[in-house]
C-alpha cells in the first residue's frame, strides 16, 4: 500500500487545490505536515489511553505507566505483567486496563500481526483492529492515516470534520456521516490529507 512521503504531501495538497473552498483553508495554513507515527502496539495503546480524557491527563497517565516499565517503552509484553494494582495506580481505570490488556494479549500471541497490517489493505486493517476491545473504527481510521500514513482515508464519523465541512461549504447544518461520506468523494485518492486540512482549519485560524 502506498504510504505517505513529503513529495506526496505536495501532490495531494496541489490536487486538492483545485477544489475552491479546500484551496482557500490550503493557502492559509500553509504546507501539511501530517506526522506519521509509525504502527504498532505503543500507537494503540496510547489511543486507548487517551480515550474520553483531556490531552494533559492522558499525557500524565501514559507518563506514569512508562515509569513502571523497562526504558519506559510502551511495549505488549512488560504490560501484561504489571499487576491489576500497578495499572491502577498509574492511573487507568478498570475498563482501560481490560483493554490494554486485550490488546496487549493479541500482540504478545501474534493474533495481532502489525507487520501484516501494514501491507494489508484498508478494510482489513479496520477489521482486525475492531476485534481489540475498546479500539472502534474511527481508532483504526486515525491508526491508518497517522501510524500508516495511508493516503486516502476519511473518518466522516467524526464531529470535527463534520463541523468543518459544514463550514467550508456553508452548509445550513452539520452533515451525516454518510452525506460527510458522499461529499469527501471528490478528495480522492487524497483523503487523508483533505482530513488534515479540515481539521486545521477549526484552530482558528481566521478561516472564512
Amino acid at each position: 500500500p502506498t504510504r505517505l512521503t513529503t513529495s506526496s504531501l505536495r501532490a495531494g495538497s496541489r490536487a486538492l487545490a483545485k477544489d475552491a473552498d479546500l484551496a482557500h483553508v490550503i493557502k492559509e495554513v500553509g504546507p501539511c505536515k501530517i506526522e506519521i507515527t509509525g504502527g504498532g502496539f505503543a500507537v494503540l495503546a496510547r489511543s486507548i489511553l487517551s480515550q474520553q480524557i483531556s490531552t494533559k491527563a492522558a499525557r500524565s497517565i501514559r507518563r506514569n505507566l512508562q515509569d513502571l516499565l523497562p526504558r519506559r517503552r510502551l511495549a505488549a509484553a512488560p504490560i501484561l505483567s504489571l499487576s491489576d494494582q500497578q495499572l491502577q495506580s498509574a492511573g487507568i481505570s478498570a475498563q482501560k486496563r481490560g483493554y490494554l490488556r486485550d490488546l496487549a494479549e493479541r500482540t504478545v500471541d501474534g493474533t495481532l500481526n502489525f507487520r501484516r497490517l501494514a501491507r494489508a489493505d484498508e478494510e482489513t486493517v479496520i477489521d482486525e483492529l475492531t476485534q481489540v476491545r475498546g479500539i472502534g473504527r474511527w481508532t483504526a481510521q486515525m491508526y491508518l492515516m497517522f501510524g500508516l500514513g495511508r493516503p486516502d482515508v476519511f473518518a466522516p464519523d467524526d464531529l470535527g470534520l463534520q463541523n468543518a465541512v459544514r463550514d467550508l461549504r456553508a452548509l445550513p447544518a452539520r452533515p451525516s456521516a454518510g452525506e460527510l461520506d458522499e461529499i469527501a468523494r471528490a478528495w480522492r485518492p487524497w483523503r487523508t490529507v483533505a482530513a488534515w486540512y479540515l481539521w486545521r482549519s477549526l484552530d482558528g485560524l481566521g478561516l472564512g
